[in-house]
Formats: C-alpha cells, structure tokens, sequence
C-alpha cells in the first residue's frame, strides 16, 4: 500500500493549523523616512516664518528664502533618492578615494574660496555654493568605517593602530581651523571618539584621546580673541546685552516668550531683525518662541528618533557581519545627536555660541543636502540588511557563509526542529498504515476462519448424514430378512 497518500494529508493539516501566514516585509524602513520628511516639512515652514522680515529688507520679496529653500529641500530629496540606489559594496571600496575628494574640497576652499563674515568656507561654482565641510565630514566618516573594518585588530590591540586614523582627523582638523571652522572640527573629533570606542578601543585609549581633544579645544578657544569673547559672554550674557552678549539675549528672550504652547505660527518678534540669523543658526528658538515648550519637544523627539534607529541599525549591522555598515550608522548617529545637542544648547544658553546648523530643519543647502544623503544612507543599509533576510528565507533558511554564529545556530536548531516535526509525522503516518494492514490481516484471518469451520462444520453435517442412511440401510435388511 502507498504510504504517501497518508503522509501528505497529515503534513498538509499540520501546516494549516500551526504554521504561521508568512509576515509581510517592507524593503525598506517607512517611518525612518516619516521621521525625516517630518523634520524637512516642520523645517520649510519654521523657516518661512523666520525669514519674512530679513527677505523683505534684503530682496524686497518675503518668500525669497522660503523658496531657495524649497529648492535645496527637492535637491536633498534628490539626493537622498540617488544615494539609496548606490550599493554599500561601493563605499566600502571606495571610502579612501572619498577621504582624497573632502581633502581636496577643503584645500580648494583655502585657494578659491568666498569668504562671508571673515570666514572662508564656501566654493561658488557658477549658481551653487557649496559649504565643503559639510561632505568633507560624511566622507571622513565614511573612511574611519572603513578604516576600522581593515584595522580592527590593530585599533584594539596597539596603540599604533588606535593612532593612524586620528593622524588623517589632524589633518582635516588644520584644514577646517584654517578656514576658520572649529564647530565643525568639535563635531568631528566627538563623533571619532565615539566611533573608537563603539569598535572596541581600551578604556584608557579612549579617556586619553577625549582628555587630548579636550585640552586642544581649550587651547584653541584661549589662542583666538573672539572665541573667548563667546566664551565670556555665554558665562554671563546680560553682563553686556548690547555686545557681545546681544544674540544670546535675544534668543533667550524668544525662549521665553515661547511659554508651553508658544505665540503662535508667525507671531514671533524676534524675528523682526531682533534675532541675528534667525533663520540658520537659532531657528530653534524661532520655533520655541511660535510653538512654545511642545514644539520643541516634538523635533527633538523626531530627532532622537532618527537617531535610536541609526545606533540600532548599526547593533543589527554588527550581529548580520557587516561591519562597515555598523560603524557608518553609527557614526551617522553620533553626529546628528551631537551636531543638535550643540544648535540647542547654544541657542538655549546652555553651550558657547557656535554657528552650527539643525540636521534637516536649518536653512542651508550644503547642510540640508549632506544630511539627508546620510538618511539615505541609512535606508540603505537597512535596505540591504532586509533583502539579505528575504533571499535567506527563499533560498529554504540556508545559512549564508556571512551569517553569525548564533544565527546559524539557530537556522540548525529550527531545521532540526522541522526534522523532528517530519519525523513525527511519518511515525503516525506508518502507525495508520500498519493498523490498517493489521486490521486487513485480521479480517483476512478472520474470512479464513469462518471458511475453515464452515467447511469443517459441512464435511461433519454430510458424515452424519452418511452415518444415519448407512444406519437405516443396516435396519432396513434386518428387517427383510
């Protein structure tokens, strides 16, 4: 008898009672990008607002910021969308030719470049300014991530190892003091502090390097005149609120007036030209001011957002054996925390003032742009990470030779699993078809039987019979004799 007409029915029902619809996965994280295009819309209308009166005085049009604006949001967009089509694969290999390009951009700034309000940073080309530390930091960036994937044992092990990349973040350091830019220079050299110590370096490696960088950034401050007036004036800004002290002020003033729930959209006066770059450095307390304690707590929340899922994208990252994917979250993450807490906490008083932008929110197109290529980035390697999970579940669960060791475990634990399950099945399956062999047999038996002593039951009935005729045949000659 076919023992599989058994076993495909059992599997079959097992199957539809206890397995599972298979989960829908999207190949790509929805509400990374929700986060981000939340904070570039807040952004477009914070800004509008902000800029009105300056636009009006500047270029007699109020919207004339809105609508450049606008444009570097389309580009940003752009680029993120062109970023996300580019595999991993090539900025994995090509993280030392972008380290030469931000190296490049930096010294073309020195020779070529516009200098606005005594600092030189930015590169015209034709219509397009560029602002080079901006892509200068994601390229950097990008190099450290490689860096430590080929060097990860010399980083942890020797302090040579642990050194030759802060050689090549000296070298940026000069060109970016040259310019000069030393928020940009503190952004990075926390973010490689960080990323050091996320890869593994020792304790006293990463203490030391944060008590250097420390010491260096102090000497800096002390070493120029109009950093330590920032520094004094943060101390104490009302000791000359009409100086040196003026913007703080101010700024804390639209922090005030913002109460809980704010002013209302638009109904800011510190944007009346009270407040200096209203618009870029201190649109966070143009927002404070309109939409009070709530709103900022709502883009800080956003932020944080974006952040929680780069630092988790890069843990993920690390447990799937992609290591330069990890670190470049991370230290996507890193800098866009750091990069806020300094916009925040020098609008808010709270840190020296420094002209750095808010990631995605700011006006300001090199910034808006480099940003949201690193949300793009990070959709990426979250992209890839998930399309490598569907290709393992639809090749049969097959452990791909990059997988963790856990995780191969744990493919060899569910495929034992599934044995058992197989073998369980075709125990009942056979157990069915030997009862019914069984039950078969003995009804054979039992028809053999029921022949057997019907046959034995008539040969006895026709002995008998023969037996009483050969009786009267004995009886009936007696009688005629």
């Amino acid at each position: 008898m076919n023992t599989s007409t058994f076993v495909t029915p059992l599997r079959a029902m097992f199957a539809q009672r206890h397995d599972a619809a298979p989960a829908v996965v999207r190949p790509y994280d929805v509400s990374l990008i929700l986060l981000a295009l939340s904070l570039m819309a807040i952004g477009l209308v914070i800004v509008t607002s902000a800029s009105m009166p300056v636009a009006s005085r500047l270029f007699d049009n109020p919207f004339h910021f809105a609508i450049r604006h606008g444009i570097y949001l389309t580009l940003a967009i752009g680029a993120a969308l062109a970023v996300m089509q580019i595999p991993m694969q090539w900025w994995r290999t090509s993280n030392a030719w972008l380290l030469l390009l931000g190296l490049a951009l930096l010294v073309a700034v020195l020779l070529v470049g516009r200098s606005v309000n005594g600092s030189t940073r930015w590169l015209a080309i034709g219509p397009i300014t560029i602002q080079a530390a901006e892509p200068a930091k994601l390229f950097f960036f990008c190099y450290l991530a490689g860096y430590l994937v080929r060097r990860y044992e010399e980083v942890t092990e020797n302090i040579k190892g642990f050194a030759k990349p802060l050689v090549v973040f000296f070298a940026f350091a000069f060109l970016l003091l040259m310019q000069p830019d030393l928020g940009t220079v503190v952004v990075m050299l926390c973010t490689t502090i960080g990323l050091l110590f996320l890869a593994g370096a020792k304790l006293w490696q990463f203490f030391g390097l944060a008590f250097a960088g420390g010491a260096a950034v102090t000497f800096l401050i002390m070493f120029e005149e109009y950093r330590m007036k920032r520094i004094t004036s943060f101390l104490d800004p009302w000791a000359d609120p009409f100086g040196s002290g003026y913007q703080l002020t101010q700024s804390l003033m639209a922090y005030g007036r913002g109460d809980l729930f704010g002013q209302g959209l638009g109904n800011s006066l510190q944007k009346l030209e009270y407040l200096p770059e209203a618009h870029t450095d201190f649109i966070m307390a143009i927002l404070a001011e309109e939409l009070g304690f709530a709103g900022v707590l709502t883009v800080l929340a956003l932020m944080l957002g974006i952040v929680l899922k780069a630092m988790k994208m890069g843990s993920k990252a690390l447990q799937n054996e992609r290591p330069f994917d990890a670190y470049l979250a991370y230290s996507i993450g890193i800098w866009f925390s750091f990069q806020t807490a300094v916009n925040v906490g020098a609008s808010a008083g709270i840190l020296p003032t420094k002209g750095l932008t808010f990631p995605l929110l700011s006006y300001g197109g090199s910034s808006l742009i480099i940003m949201a290529a690193a949300v793009g980035l990070l959709v990426r390697i979250d992209f890839e990470m998930r399309v490598e999970g569907i290709q393992a579940i639809n090749r049969g669960g097959k452990a791909k030779p990059n997988r963790e060791k856990s995780k191969s475990k744990a493919k060899t634990t569910s495929s034992a699993g599934k044995k058992k399950v197989s073998t369980v099945l075709d125990d009942v399956a056979y157990a069915v078809v030997d009862e019914e062999q069984e039950m078969n047999a003995f009804m054979d038996d039992f028809a053999h039987d029921d022949s057997a002593s019907y046959a034995d039951n008539h040969q006895g009935k026709t002995a008998n019979k023969r037996s009483r005729r050969t009786a009267a045949n004995e009886q009936e000659d007696d009688n005629n004799v």
